[in-house]
């Protein structure tokens, strides 16, 4: 399928990739930096170009109220959020997770208050990594672009059916500008197709949603939520395979590995800072390093099974962390021990903080952080908890 190539800024490409599939439903509360997707979405509905209820919230809570309603009333909602705003719609999120009903939302990743600050790290979705919502990270523009046309087919599967977060970074990606290429509405709208709930509100056939449980059926309630995410897998990867195939323009899965095959050390991140790393992994490939990266696309469900297909005969994985647990650690880096404990030759795993609050990671601090990893796995230092990349310990002499 041939596509037209523009220069576009990245809230721009996602508002032309959610237009294209035609959402019936579009809720709005603005929050810096994801405003402008809906600013432009806005635009169209005025213009006619999208057919679309658009409803102004008075607060996030609001928005993701109304996109979890229109989804039980049988309509293709669609919304987005940052920072505080997607905290503001955790007990929602919740909600429209246990209750199976899809919903796609862009998260612009912002760092959490306090202090207030406006830089991009993944705070704000890994807080919510719990709720059963699907993630989705995205490295690019056009990638931001291809997963959004994706997402609505991956949420509204009868086998999934539940909420999807594609997860771009602030500024880096939602503002900046690059060459993405957009597809045909006629095809979008076609690979998309239309939403046809499992279930719905209807006045001659009542339903609750979010009745009272006790303990007969909570438990089964979270595992068939489970299972939901795990089918999921498959969803995306069966998505993806159809999207190569109708688009020629996509080489997505769940992780994405780059000179993994015949690597010692392998580099493990998600979201805009990959690209950085890819740059970095070129460079020393070309050096005679045997240094490969591997990308986790899907956060949620997570990929433990491909993980470990990577990562489980490398002498040693350097995680790359733009989020924290406090007195755990980074939080990808938490869940990639957890799928390599217990292999025959696991390898060393040393967690990075890197990005955090929008910290700068060059090409300068991978070659940093591969040396630390190295030392690590070779005995020369201990294995550290956590180590944190650019950390000015003149701070806290203040």
């Amino acid at each position: 399928m041939k596509g037209h190539t523009a220069i576009l800024e990245g809230s721009r490409a996602v508002a032309e990739a959610v237009r294209a599939c035609r959402p019936d439903v579009i809720s709005v509360y603005p929050i810096t930096p994801q405003t402008h997707i809906l600013e432009d979405l806005a635009r169209f509905v005025a213009s006619g170009r999208l057919k679309s209820q658009f409803v102004r919230a008075d607060s996030e809570f609001s928005a993701a109220s109304i996109v979890y309603g229109a989804s039980a009333a049988g309509a293709r909602p669609y919304t987005a959020s940052a920072s505080q705003g997607l905290l503001l719609m955790t007990e929602v999120i919740y909600a429209m997770a246990s209750t199976r009903l899809p919903v796609v939302l862009t998260a612009v990743n912002r760092t959490i208050s306090a202090p207030i600050t406006i830089q991009p790290d993944h705070q704000d979705t890994m807080s919510l990594r719990d709720t059963g919502a699907l993630q989705i990270h995205v490295e690019s523009l056009q990638e931001a672009y291809d997963a959004h046309v994706q997402s609505f087919r991956i949420a509204e599967d009868p086998e999934v059916q539940l909420p999807l977060f594609i997860c771009m970074d602030g500024w880096v990606l939602s503002h900046s500008y690059e060459p993405v290429t957009v597809y045909p509405d006629e095809a979008v709208a076609e690979f998309a197709g239309s939403f046809k709930p499992v279930q719905m509100l209807d006045p001659k056939a009542p339903l609750t949603y979010g009745a009272y449980a006790d303990q007969d059926v909570l438990m089964e309630y979270r595992y068939a939520l489970m299972q939901a995410q795990e089918k999921a897998k498959g969803k995306i990867r069966a998505v993806a395979k159809e999207y190569r195939e109708v688009f020629g323009n996509f080489d997505g899965d769940l992780v994405d590995p780059y000179f993994t095959d015949d690597a010692e050390v392998v580099l493990v991140a998600m979201g805009s800072m990959v690209s950085t790393i890819r740059s970095a992994v070129d460079e020393l490939r070309a050096e005679g390093q045997k240094v490969g990266l591997l990308k986790v696309r899907s956060f949620r469900p997570f990929p433990k099974e491909e993980i470990q297909a990577v990562c489980g005969k490398v002498p040693v994985v350097a995680v790359l962390d733009k989020s924290l647990s406090v007195n755990s650690g980074g939080i990808l880096a938490t869940e990639v021990k957890g799928a390599l404990y217990g292999l025959p030759s696991a390898p060393v795993v040393v967690p990075f903080m890197a990005g955090l609050g929008g910290k700068e990671v060059n090409r300068k601090v991978m070659r940093e952080i591969l040396d630390l990893a190295r030392r690590a796995a070779d005995g020369e230092s201990p294995v550290p908890e956590t180590v944190w990349m650019g950390l000015d310990h003149r701070f806290f002499d203040r």
